[in-house]
């Protein structure tokens, strides 16, 4: 990946070769596969010997695209799973157990909210960070504390996470860093390289970039010393920087069953290898249509990381190299005039998703966020006035004329 450009590595950087001279992995669309003795299957699964034995574990399609994510995130090794959600829930609860605390980001997606909610029922607890800097989370940790999690660039907040100063808290702390990679992707940022253990991906948004395919995938980099605060990580040190791997697959994953399915595999990969141009077109396109919105009607408060009035520019400019991102937000002064403008936009899709090469939009309030306590909401930068919009790569100047006609109408 260091030796060539994001796109030719996304393209060539596994160096891998298919049957018959085929250009793509195929897609291996079966549930279970056959063997030759039941020796070979014995050694399959006492993981004495590499193969295939039930898709719910692995398969060849699958095991593509893992490849592929651990190479984009500069990771040892990636587990895909049925949902971005599945593979949070995955990441988190395979060192998680009751009486451990997390510290995560205020400003976090509205269905991370409701998992973490949901933890509390086990026993696991999440104290959150309201300003999103790498003080705060130090002035949260306790003596339970056992992972930092946190959003690259928070939905729909568009908060930035400051990777290296958080990432330095979790070594000083000796803790895990666990960061949801989704929103910017490997293109933007690869937060393993400032210190993160574990990245997510919810693979369903900008990877797939389609909206064809429900998965998510957890990657791992392996330099995390696991110690007697993480007693089940006890039996699988013997395999060293794959620990976490190991004991994922061996347990919590295998037992869950939210495995990913062969198909959406293969779709994803085949979204995969234009990520880098839609990123490029969608980040210049969210950055254009931020600015001229901002400009536009003076009762719109326009939130994007790259507009100079962000106070997340210069760290998104440093972190990202120049991009900002592809979600752009802004606050209409009402719920009735969000809606007016959602209704009255002839080309965005009004869709509870991001990253397609469509332009998308949403009122969170009432979708993402609809679960949320109010007090929830407002940490995770949800008002009733917001609306959300997943730039997508259609020509600027058609989505400018139709903002344009949706904002007139809406007064």
């Amino acid at each position: 990946m260091d030796a060539t450009g994001f796109n030719t590595a996304l393209l060539h950087g596994t160096g891998e070769t298919y049957s018959y001279g085929a250009t793509q992995a195929p897609l291996y669309q079966s549930s279970a596969f056959r063997h030759d003795s039941a020796e070979e299957l014995e050694r399959i699964f006492g993981n004495k010997a590499m193969g295939f034995s039930y898709t719910r574990i692995n398969n060849p399609t699958i095991e593509a695209f893992e490849r592929k994510v651990t190479l984009l995130e500069g990771g040892i090794g990636s587990v895909a799973c049925a949902s971005g959600m599945a593979a949070l829930c995955n990441a988190l609860l395979n060192i998680l157990r009751a009486g451990n605390e997390i510290v995560a980001s205020a400003g976090l997606y509205g269905g991370t909210v409701e998992l973490l909610t949901e933890l509390e029922n086990f026993g696991i607890r999440t104290r959150y960070v309201e300003k999103n800097c790498p003080d705060e989370y130090a002035a949260r940790i306790n003596a339970n504390t056992r992972v930092l999690f946190a959003e690259t660039i928070g939905n729909p907040k568009l908060d930035v996470t400051d990777l290296a100063g958080v990432a330095r808290v979790a070594e000083k702390y000796k803790l895990p860093l666990i960061v949801d990679n989704t929103a910017a992707t490997p293109y933007l940022a690869r937060p393993i390289e400032y210190g993160a253990e574990i990245t997510i991906n919810s693979s369903s948004k900008y990877m797939n970039g389609n909206s064809n395919a429900i998965s998510g995938v957890l990657t791992s980099v392996g330099r995390f010393v696991w110690d007697e605060r993480y007693p089940g990580m006890e039996p699988y040190k013997k395999y060293g920087t794959f620990a976490y791997l190991a004991k994922l697959r061996n347990g919590l994953f295998r037992d869950l069953g939210a495995c990913l399915a062969p198909m959406s595999a293969f779709l994803n990969l085949q979204g995969l290898e234009t990520l880098g141009l839609r990123m490029e077109r969608q980040c210049s396109n969210a950055g254009k249509l931020a600015e001229f919105l901002g400009d536009m009607d003076p009762a719109i408060s326009v939130n994007y990381p790259g507009l100079e009035t962000s106070p997340w520019r210069e760290l998104a400019k440093r972190q990202f190299a120049g991009h900002y991102g592809a979600l752009v937000t802004a606050r209409c002064g009402s719920k009735e005039r969000a809606f007016k403008i959602i209704n009255n936009l002839k080309l965005p899709y009004i869709i509870s998703n991001i990253g397609d090469t469509k332009t998308l939009v949403i009122h969170p309030a009432s979708t993402i966020a609809n679960h949320l306590s109010e007090e929830e909401r407002i940490s995770s930068g949800v008002y009733e006035d917001l609306i959300r919009i997943s730039v997508g790569i259609e020509d600027i100047e058609d989505l400018k004329r139709d903002f344009e006609q949706a904002i007139q109408k809406s007064r």
